[in-house]
Formats: structure tokens, sequence, C-alpha cells
């Protein structure tokens, strides 16, 4: 079996983990790792009896993903105090609101950067406030920078170098550039609060996004961890609330997203067994197609399918910006990165 996909069923039904031999286990750790998912795995492996060589590596996995719990939450934190009477409540997005929120998503989960989103009006206020406690640009670039804060869905991004974190500070979901145009006020107003000057997004609006960011705006990089997030999140929403899939069905509408909400419910159902309202679960004949680029790894973790990501990492370009758009940002980009010199920014 394909190692990604072994994977996928050992994170479903941790008890098949009894039946892999030593070689099963290289390659499902390497895949793991390679799809941020070894703490996630560790977590849901707990208690099991399992080789020793295994358990090691997954009682350190386990170890690094408490301690980057403990960092995303603090770097939420520090966020907050800085953005207080500026930005609230402070609403937390991905890894960071999974694990602020206790919820499933968020064990053993991978968190890199802080993302959080705030009115567009308020940008110039959040930017204010975060370079005033501390934070910097790292991308100090005038054409990058302007391109941003023309066409992006959030600001230039921004780090604190005493505790090497970033913070991606969003307005909307998807770059303005997009064909989908998700309704970010209403995200905003929908927001549900945490009892301490944070909020999430809505139950529905949280699977909205995780569709959106894994189908309607990259090229499936992590693919098989947020596919896994939209998992764990249907299972406990449904769980919780039987009017959930109701929800889901307006939330999708309202911010155009349809299609890539029924895509994620869809994979989620083939490769985790998300129970799901068969009218969600239908089979499409470009589903063939995602698999093959979420399940793209060999024994060593290695991309494999190259010609595949190659297409996926077209698609995602094309996906973000119309098409002469596209064709003079990357050749902008490429110059950049040949030595050459950019257009003045006014030229966006």
């Amino acid at each position: 079996m394909n190692p990604a996909r072994t994977l996928a069923a050992l994170l479903t039904d941790p008890a098949l983990a009894q039946s892999l031999d030593l070689p099963g286990w290289t390659a499902v750790l390497a895949v793991a790792r390679a799809e941020q998912l070894i703490g996630t795995l560790a977590m849901r492996l707990e208690g099991l009896t399992l080789p020793p060589q295994v358990a090691s590596v997954l009682l350190d996995a386990k170890s690094t993903a408490i301690e980057g719990r403990r960092q995303a939450l603090w770097e939420a934190e520090m966020a907050r105090r800085a953005l207080q009477g500026v930005a609230e409540p402070l609403i937390l997005l991905k890894g960071t609101a999974f694990v602020a929120a206790g919820l499933a998503a968020g064990q053993g989960r991978s968190i890199g950067d802080l993302d959080i989103l705030v009115p567009r009006a308020r940008l110039p206020d959040v930017e204010t406030a975060l370079l005033a406690n501390g934070w910097m640009w790292v991308k100090p670039d005038p054409y990058d920078d302007a391109y941003y804060r023309r066409w992006m869905h959030e600001l230039p991004p921004l780090i604190h170098p005493e505790r090497d974190r970033m913070i991606d500070v969003h307005h909307t979901i998807l770059p303005l550039t997009a064909r989908m145009r998700p309704d970010a006020e209403k995200l905003i107003a929908d927001a549900v609060p945490l009892g301490n000057d944070c909020a999430i997004l809505h139950p529905s609006d949280m699977v909205v996004h995780a569709a959106i960011h894994l189908f309607g705006d990259g090229d499936l990089s992590g693919g098989l961890r947020n596919l896994w997030d939209i998992d764990r999140l249907l299972r406990e929403f449904c769980d919780e609330d039987e009017t959930f899939w109701a929800q889901l069905t307006n939330a999708a509408s309202c911010h155009g997203a349809a299609r890539v909400v029924a895509r994620a419910v869809s994979l989620s159902h083939i490769l985790f067994g998300t129970p799901a309202p068969a009218s969600w679960t239908q089979r499409r004949l470009a589903d063939r197609w995602y698999l093959r680029r979420l399940l793209a790894r060999d024994g060593w973790g290695r991309p494999t399918h190259h010609f595949t990501r190659l297409t996926f990492y077209i698609r995602s370009h094309w996906l973000r910006m119309p098409p002469l758009m596209l064709a003079r940002h990357l050749w902008i980009k490429w110059r950049k990165g040949a030595g050459g010199t950019a257009p003045p920014p006014s030229g966006l």
C-alpha cells in the first residue's frame, strides 16, 4: 500500500498499528514527518504497545507537539496584549484556533505562524500596534510590500525577533485577485468568542476556511494534514449539532465555496471514512487526481508524481489571479531572482 495511504488508515484506525512491521513503520514515520503529521500520529497511537524504536520516535514527536502548542498559545497571548483596544476580540485562525478552543483537530497538530483575522479598516492600527510591540517586517522589498497591500488577503508577514515567531494578519481568507470571494465581514460578525478576548470562526465557517485553504488557494502542499483537520472538525461539529450539515451548506454557499467544500468532504470521506450524508460523499471524476496529489510520497517521505505536483502548482497560481496579471507577476519575480530590478510598486 502507498505509505501515505497507510498513514491515513492508521490515523483513522490506530488498531492497525499492530499489523505493521519495521519497514512499514519506517515508511509511515517518514511520510508523517514530511506531511507534518508526526505529532498527530503520536497522539492517536498513545497507549498502544509499539516497537521500542517506534515508541521512542513518537514520544519525541509528542513532546515537540506539546511544546509547539504552548508556544502557539503564548504567541496568541502576546498578540492579544499588543492588540488590546485595537482588534477585540482577536480572531484566531487555523492551528492556533484549534488548540485555543480545545478542538480535536488541535491534538498533536503542527503549528507554524500565528494567523489572525481583523477587519480591513483596522489594518493600519493593527500594523502600528504590532510594530510598536516589537514585530518587524519579514519582506522589506518594495515590490513585495506593495503587492501584499494591494492584492493579498493579509499584511506582509511580520516576525517577532526575540521569540522568532511570525504572525500573518488577515483581513479576509483569500487573495483579492482570487476567483472566489468569501464574505469577510460575515466571517468576523459570526465569530465565536472564547471568553478571553479571543475568538474563533463559527464552526461552519471554520470548515469552509479549511476547505478553501486546501482546495481553493494552494497547490495542496501539506494537504494530508489539512484534510485531517477537516475530518476532525466535521466529526466534532456534527456530533455536537444535528443541524451542522445545513449550516455548512449555507456557509459554503454564502462564501462562494460550495464546490471546494463538497470536494473536501468527499475526499475526507474517501481517505478517513468521515461520516457524512450521502449527498456529500458522491465521488467526482477529479477525485482520483486530487488523491494522487495528496498521497504523493514514497517510503522515504520524498515527493513523487512530479508532473502532478507541477500541475497543481500551476493551478494554484491560476486560481489566485487573472492570466495577464499572473504572467506579469511571475516575470517580475523571475527578474528579481535573476538579479534584475523590479518595476516601481505603482506599476502593480
